[in-house]
């Protein structure tokens, strides 16, 4: 196999060699999500398996995100001197590692690395789909990178109805193991992918001049977040992390000696709520509406095949509507729909919840390929790094901090309601105190939760279930704070006279 970045004939910028690469990375994309939507359906069973709390399971979740930051942003400083193909190769690897060490798990340890290793696989993933992408496509890159992260909710369809039609009885690692099959599927046609030479170095943009459009502040954002959950996972002293932060942060700021852009900042900022509504609401949606789909006996896994479908087709027409409105624009209309959409679904019942939850599709659909498209197109100069580190820095925000937020505050208020309501009970099951990175808290002991008689069973689950959706109320929250960052951003560009992408000559030899 040749992993050599080979660059696309001019002749034929979109032609069959690009077509052949852009369907090698969909179908790459489609395995990142087969991992994320598997973990959805079965986080319960772990749960249940191996006794986790809702907060360990949120950081089992949690992990399945923030890992991919490292890789994207790590692989974004030298994916363009090692090649697309070897990075991609990488991904593989950890993809078929991440499902033997999770089927083959004994406990939470092992569920944690194994979803460690998909997650750095997904990261690599998108550190070479991305600015493939944007370069095959430079003059319509927003349309392209939209159309291509189809396949994140197009495998979550795929995944999800494999395991909720064909396999709903079996084991929960035969569901697991589902990932190989994309994964087998792009790395096949890796074997004859010819790789672009990204346009920041066709431009003659210096590596240097790359790192300064993510400036100071940015390395700072992402650096302090990356290393202090690092710091956390491996348990290692406070100083140890402040130093290490501290270091990387001197090192790059002597390097660069910019501050950034403003707007780049920005960008970077937005991503924690945004990724939050989108990946930290979908990590959790099957667990959040099981109550209600139960009650109208369907599996909840449904809710998140339902609106991944939604996502897909909208994504995949995404041309027009990139067309009618600006990048911008478009945020703001879906962070209002969004809005919309968790609040109804933190208050639906029956079959509401599919009303709700198709209002919450429509809202999320354009977040993440769209804001790709705007540092894409905004920041040329930056190349792999400022594209990626968009990504990379939604990822880690919501698995250190969405995720986890959104099993700590079910936590919480069972823990509270139920000692309210029934202070023996609380007493008869609760676990020993445990610490998460929102603090201590004392979730429920799943074994003795199990040995409880129906009625107290009963108690409970009601409990449960009202934390459960009112969690969805508290998400709701981000989309509102996005929707005022778009809105100041849209009236920003229309006094510079409206929104344009930047364009980069490409340098003739």
């Amino acid at each position: 196999m040749s992993f050599a970045n080979s660059a696309i004939k001019a002749d034929d910028p979109n032609g069959q060699a690009s077509k052949w690469l852009f369907w090698t990375c969909f179908i790459a994309l489609v395995a990142t999500s087969f991992g994320f939507i598997i973990r959805a359906n079965i986080i319960g069973d772990l749960g249940v398996h191996f006794n986790l709390s809702e907060t360990q399971k949120g950081e089992i979740l949690g992990v399945g995100l923030w890992p991919f930051a490292l890789s994207i942003i790590l692989f974004s400083l030298v994916i363009d001197r090692i090649g697309y193909g070897r990075a991609l190769t990488f991904a593989f690897v950890c993809h078929v590692l991440s499902a033997v060490i999770t089927i083959f798990a004994t406990g939470y340890q092992m569920l944690y690395w194994g979803t460690f290793l998909l997650a750095l696989g997904n990261g690599t993933v998108e550190a070479v789909i991305n600015p493939v992408v944007a370069t095959v496509y430079s003059k319509e890159k927003t349309k392209w990178l939209t159309i291509l992260h189809a396949g994140w909710p197009g495998g979550m369809v795929l995944g999800g109805l494999l395991i909720l039609i064909l396999m709903p009885g079996l084991d929960w690692r035969w569901k697991v193991g589902l990932v190989l099959i994309p994964a087998a599927a792009y790395g096949l046609m890796m074997i004859r992918a010819k790789f672009p030479v990204h346009e920041r170095v066709k431009a003659g943009v210096s590596y240097k001049a790359m790192l300064q459009e993510a400036g100071i502040i940015g390395a700072v954002i992402v650096i302090v977040i990356m290393v202090g959950e690092i710091g956390r996972v491996f348990q290692f002293p406070l100083i140890a992390t402040i130093i290490v932060s501290a270091v990387l942060i001197i090192a790059y700021s002597l390097y660069v000696r910019r501050l950034g852009h403003p707007l780049f900042i920005l960008l970077l900022l937005i991503m924690l709520p945004l990724a939050t509504t989108e990946l930290g609401t979908d990590s959790w949606i099957t667990e959040l509406v099981t109550p209600v789909m139960q009650d109208m006996g369907l599996q909840p896994g449904w809710v998140l095949v339902y609106t991944a479908f939604i996502m897909m087709m909208l994504r995949f027409l995404a041309g027009p509507i990139v067309h009618r409105l600006s990048p911008l624009g478009l945020l703001a209309v879906c962070s209002a729909i969004a809005i919309v959409g968790l609040v109804m679904m933190s208050k639906a019942v029956g079959i509401m919840i599919f009303i709700a939850a198709t209002i919450y599709a429509f809202g999320k659909t354009f977040f993440w390929p769209t804001m790709l498209g705007v540092a894409a197109e905004r920041f040329p100069k930056g190349g792999a790094l400022t594209l990626n580190a968009i990504g990379g820095m939604g990822m880690l925000s919501v698995g250190v901090i969405g995720a986890v937020f959104l099993g700590n505050i079910q936590d919480r208020q069972i823990d509270r309601e139920l000692i309210v309501q029934n202070p023996a009970l609380h007493a008869q099951i609760v676990a020993a105190e445990q610490t998460s990175v929102f603090g201590k808290y004392q979730p429920i002991d799943q074994l003795k939760y199990e040995s409880l008689n129906e009625q107290d069973k009963a108690v409970v689950g009601e409990i449960t279930s009202s934390a459960k959706q009112n969690a969805l109320m508290t998400v709701a929250i981000f989309p509102a704070i996005m929707l005022a960052c778009y809105l100041i951003l849209i009236f920003y560009f229309k006094a510079k006279g409206g929104y344009k992408p930047v364009e980069l000559e490409v340098q003739r030899e």
